[in-house]
């Protein structure tokens, strides 16, 4: 009898513990959806009444793919925060993101992670045209990993020695190419160019034997295979001033207007990718050369987007 006494007695303890507690001891949001607000950098996601928050400075999610392996690592600490939080009553999904927080529902217990590494793992996100080939980034997916992970609880700590909290996406408006067809030369360099007002492609130090005023025979294109030194394809973006034609052919490349993204080509492969493709036509002594890509990849650190299956480089015009 005194058996069963005690064991009744333990349950009621732990029955009288539990009031007002977390209702569960695993933090569980794996099926959750991540928000952010744009206003205050908080990544958060939220189940009913409860909500596991992240607040990191912008800078940590960058639109560069991590390499294989070595995500980027930030440490937990007062300015690092994570903290999961049980309400009262269920949560909105943008309380987090008001300026002034609502009265209710309310904070009924809270975890501050005090130690620990926060590992995020960037890959891009594309599209591809399923009639060129061509790809386009359109976004960057942030893997989010705890590992050895502290929580300051009421009752104690509780560590995890990895704890996913899932992904976290950014998009992205894809890069656009917005160049018409015609081509310009330079007299001495011999660089081909096009540009608008914030983007510019040039290729550099082209063989000479593609630009020749003589028609090219029917199905029968001058062909050179893109290179890093040689026949180099370069893309490039602009900030801060806008491109005008002084910008080019000058033995230096200018500063202003700054470069803030800069992507070359990958060197070719014969038969396979990185080809480029020049036909001439002529009239009235005018030579058209219409200048294809085949298969060009351009790439900027990790990052990459091929221009697909043919690409309109654009169209030079040369006379006798």
């Amino acid at each position: 009898m005194k058996k069963i006494w005690s064991g009744i007695l333990i349950a009621l303890l732990f029955s009288n513990c539990s009031d007002g507690d977390l209702s569960q001891e695993v933090i569980s949001f794996d099926s959750v959806a991540t928000q952010s607000c744009t206003n205050n950098g908080i990544i958060y996601k939220i189940k009913g009444q409860e909500a596991l928050l992240i607040q990191i400075p912008s800078t940590s999610f960058t639109n560069e793919p991590t390499a294989t392996g070595s995500p980027t690592i930030i440490d937990i600490n007062t300015t690092n925060r994570v903290v999961y939080r049980f309400y009262n009553g269920a949560i909105s999904s943008t309380m987090f993101c008001e300026t002034i927080p609502p009265s209710s529902p309310t904070v009924s217990d809270e975890w501050i992670a005090t130690a620990g590494k926060i590992h995020i793992t960037t890959t891009a996100v594309k599209t591809t045209n399923a009639s060129t080939g061509r790809t386009s980034i359109t976004g960057y997916n942030h893997n989010i990993v705890f590992k050895n992970i502290t929580f300051a609880k009421q009752n104690g700590t509780q560590v995890y020695e990895t704890f996913a909290f899932g992904d976290y996406g950014q998009v992205i408006s894809p890069l656009t190419l917005g160049f018409d067809e015609t081509l310009e030369q330079c007299t001495i360099t011999k660089q081909i160019y096009n540009y608008n007002s914030g983007e510019a492609i040039t290729l550099d130090n082209i063989d000479s034997n593609l630009i020749q005023n003589q028609i090219t025979p029917l199905n029968s294109p001058r062909t050179a295979l893109l290179g890093t030194t040689n026949n180099k394809l370069t893309y490039r973006l602009y900030t801060n001033g806008v491109l005008t034609p002084s910008y080019f052919c000058s033995p230096t490349l200018p500063t202003v207007p700054a470069i803030s993204q800069e992507w070359i080509a990958e060197a070719g492969v014969a038969n396979v990718k990185g080809i480029i493709e020049v036909t001439t036509t002529n009239v009235l002594n005018s030579f058209t050369h219409r200048i294809v890509l085949k298969k060009a990849t351009l790439v900027k650190g990790r990052n990459n987007f091929t221009l697909g299956d043919s690409h309109l480089l654009g169209e030079l015009i040369t006379t006798n």
